[in-house]
Formats: C-alpha cells, structure tokens, sequence
C-alpha cells in the first residue's frame, strides 16, 4: 500500500533481518567477507541474557565491524548512520496517604488523597515550559542537522493547537538532552471507581539519557527528586526498573569508508550522521566486548514508520536500497579491512 509494508515489526526490526539475509543473497550466499548473522530477540526488553551469551561465545561472535539494523534513516530517500544513542532508566513511584480507604466526602478536603499527591509529585518532574527539572543531569546542544517543527508534527501525530515542549533545537531536545515520560498509572479503572479517597497510588516512570551520562547517577537523581518533592508530607517509596547505557560512536574507519562509499552507490546521495532519541542498550555491551570493532547503526525505517504504533510501516524502496548499500558494502570491505 503506497509503497509500504505495514505490520507491527515491519520497521522495528523485521527489516534489520531483511537487509542482513538480502546483502547475503545478493552474493549468491558467498559474500567476500566473513558474515556472522547474529538475531537477538530481546532488545524490547533489555536484552537480559545477551551479556551471558556474549561471554559463553565471545570468540565466535568477534569481528573487525558490527553492524546493527536497528536504526533508521533521515527521512524516506535519505540515508543516514546513527552516531549517538539516549540511554534509559525507568522505575515505579508509588505515593501513600493512608492505611485504608477512605470516604471522599467525609474526610475529602482535609486529608490528601494517594492520586492527587502522585499527579503533584509527577508534575514536578518538569518546568513550566516541559523542560526536565530534575538537576544534574547531562544536557547539551547537538550539532548537526535540525528538524522542522512541521516535520516533529507531522511524524508525532500531534494534536492542532498542542505546543511542543522543551527549548531549543528540537535535534538536541531528542538525541543530547534526558526526557522523563510517565508510561502508566496503577489506580482503579474509571468503571470501578468509588467515592474513596485512595491509600495509595503507583506510576512507571521512564527516563531517557543524554550521551555521557552515567545511569546509576542519574537513576539516583531522579531518586532523590522524588523523594523530596513528595507532596503535603506523603510517602514516597521508588523501585528501581531497567537501565541502558547512553552511547557515542566513533564513526571514523574503513568500516565506515565503506559503508559511506556502499550507501553513495546504492541511494544516490551521501549519508547523513544523525543521533537517535531512542536506546538500544547492547550496543554498549558490544562495545565493552568488542572495544576494537567498529559498531555501525544503520536501518531502514524511516521517521512516518510508527514504530511501537498502530499502522507501523517500512517504505520497500528505502529497503530495497538499504539491502542494497549493505551488499556494496561488503564488496567494499574486501578492500578497506
């Protein structure tokens, strides 16, 4: 349909499978290099066992370049390799007020329920001008390439007359500087509600990193700006969810030279360098495996895919192309590595 595969998985990752087994069929399965394929089904959940499988198979998984198809592109006819991801810390913040359930009208008024005490505490998670206020935290401006407000609008589906929040280049808003999200509340459903004030109420809170930015400190931030902001006295308790490392990646080499030459040749123009919003936390396990690999981010995706989204969608000509630079690339390496 208008020249797009739509399913869930179609963007993130199916296509990262697609362009790895297509480089190698358009060798006639011989590629002139070395190829290893290595399909990892956990990333959406932390990749859990992946530092264990690395560490049983360290040797057999080691190579001059890495290369990950969990990226994507600048936008629909525009390659790109991705240079630096956001990293990620999450926890649940539960508020408390009472022991039990009260009623609402005997007692509403003077003893603050568990749900109005949580909105409060979240709302202080950000300024008046949705800039995270959570301090110490790493930010700074990213140089490069800037997107429209037109074009964040139009990918996002933001409603007409909502603002977008944060200042400055909307590139730095979403590749270097942390954003916090409220992913859920745990509280009664609008069908089960009672005039009660509530005990106690929980939400999940997720935060992404700016690079350089140490998880640990920066889940021990976020932490404390909880606690010390609780509401009218209330109870604040934090556990502590999932964790990825931020990363920066050196894009010089002739993994890259090849790959920047592969892409000229297959898409007709020269890639764009571009950060990411998003995390993907084995790349710094990789990394720490591998320190003398070179570690390439590229996809097909592009930013209209939806990815985690209803109607998600991949465009099949930049994937025919993305098949395509990979398989060039591999000629090319023959040369560079």
């Amino acid at each position: 349909m208008d020249g797009r595969m739509y399913g869930r998985g179609s963007s993130d990752d199916k296509t990262g499978v697609i362009m790895h087994l297509g480089a190698i069929l358009a060798h006639d399965k011989r590629p002139p290099v070395g190829v290893k394929v290595f399909i990892e089904g956990e990333e959406e959940i932390g990749s859990t066992h992946l530092l264990d499988f690395l560490n049983t198979y360290k040797e057999e998984l080691r190579s001059d370049a890495i290369v990950i198809a969990d990226a994507g592109t600048w936008a629909v006819g525009e390659p790109a390799l991705t240079t630096s991801l956001r990293g990620l810390v999450d926890c649940e913040v539960t508020v408390s007020t009472l022991s039990a359930g009260v009623h609402s009208g005997i007692f509403g008024g003077v003893v603050p329920d568990s749900l109005t005490s949580l909105c409060r505490l979240l709302a202080t998670l950000h300024d008046d001008n949705g800039e995270v206020a959570v301090p110490g935290l790493v930010s700074y401006e990213e140089k490069g390439p800037d997107l429209s407000e037109s074009d964040i609008r139009s990918q996002a589906g933001l409603l007409d007359g909502v603002n977008l929040i944060g200042s400055g280049p909307l590139t730095s808003r979403t590749w270097s500087k942390p954003a916090i999200s409220v992913l859920a509340m745990d509280t009664p459903p609008l069908k089960e509600a009672i005039n009660q004030l509530l005990p106690s109420a929980t939400a999940k809170v997720s935060m992404r990193l700016a690079p350089g930015e140490d998880p640990a400190k920066a889940m021990n931030a976020l932490r404390t700006h909880l606690e010390t902001n609780a509401p009218w006295g209330a109870r604040v308790s934090v556990v502590e969810g999932a964790t990825g490392e931020p990363y920066k990646l050196d894009t010089t080499g002739p993994a890259y030279d090849a790959f920047r030459a592969a892409f000229r040749e297959a898409w007709g123009t020269d890639t764009i360098d571009m950060g990411s919003g998003g995390s993907i936390p084995f790349v710094a396990a990789f990394s720490e495996a591998y320190p003398d690999a070179s570690i390439l981010l590229t996809g097909a995706g592009d930013p209209t895919s939806r990815i985690h989204g209803p109607n998600e969608s991949v465009d099949l000509d930049d994937l025919r192309r993305s098949v395509a630079a990979e398989a060039i690339a591999l000629r090319l390496m023959t040369r560079e590595l």
